[in-house]
């Protein structure tokens, strides 16, 4: 008798187990979806990208021809930050957004700036940096941030399937640390190694590229998404 009200016993416990189980599984499963749907739906900032960025000419920029960050120019705050053109992307190659500061960079920041492509996966991107802003451009997106450490200051626009992202940057140990909303585990990484810029992606992998100076003729435009 004993070992009769033992068993059922057991099966309650694991039916009940077994239920928040699936309960659990459910709510995780509804939590994805809305937070899919924010992402898709939620507001953008006010695009105060300038004009001049995506009107053609871009692919005409000597890339190696770098400005000198002696702070005679501008200042970071002085430039407007850019965004990604609606979800379609940019479909010419853009001017660079910090191509009239000249403020130095912070003590310890890793001088990342120019154009990379990455030979074996196809992948081309900008790297642009003046005071504490960073700008990265690639794959039809422009990313400003300030590498200030906060998720105000990070990146707050769209990826390359219109969904939008922040993100938390920071310099620290001679690397350019992203961290997706915040999330040491969302991590991207890009540092130098001689004349190599690498690049680490949690989805993309490890990425070494060399610098060029103009941006081949057939990235100069592409179609957008």
């Amino acid at each position: 008798m004993a070992v009769h009200r033992h068993r059922l016993r057991r099966r309650r416990l694991l039916r009940r187990g077994l239920i928040a189980l699936v309960a659990a599984i459910a709510l995780a499963g509804a939590a994805v979806a809305a937070a899919r749907v924010y992402l898709r739906s939620a507001p953008r900032p006010p695009d105060t990208t300038e004009a001049r960025l995506l009107t053609g000419g871009g692919g005409e920029v000597d890339h190696c021809d770098l400005p000198v960050l002696d702070g005679s120019g501008l200042t970071a705050d002085e430039i407007p930050v850019a965004y990604t053109p609606g979800c379609a992307g940019y479909t010419q190659w853009p001017q660079p957004v910090l191509a009239a500061c000249t403020e130095p960079l912070p003590a310890g920041a890793p001088d990342l700036r120019g154009l990379w492509p990455d030979d074996s996966s196809g992948h081309l991107e900008r790297v642009e940096q003046c005071g504490d802003r960073v700008v990265v451009t690639s794959v039809g997106v422009i990313h400003d941030m300030r590498a200030d450490g906060t998720l105000k200051g990070g990146v707050n626009d769209v990826n390359p399937r219109c969904m939008r992202i922040r993100n938390r940057t920071r310099y620290r140990d001679g690397v350019l640390e992203m961290d997706g909303y915040g999330i040491p585990w969302i991590r991207v990484k890009r540092w130098m190694e001689g004349d190599e810029l690498h690049w680490t992606h949690p989805q993309a992998g490890v990425h070494r590229m060399g610098r060029i100076c103009h941006v081949p003729a057939d990235r100069v435009t592409r179609e957008p998404y």
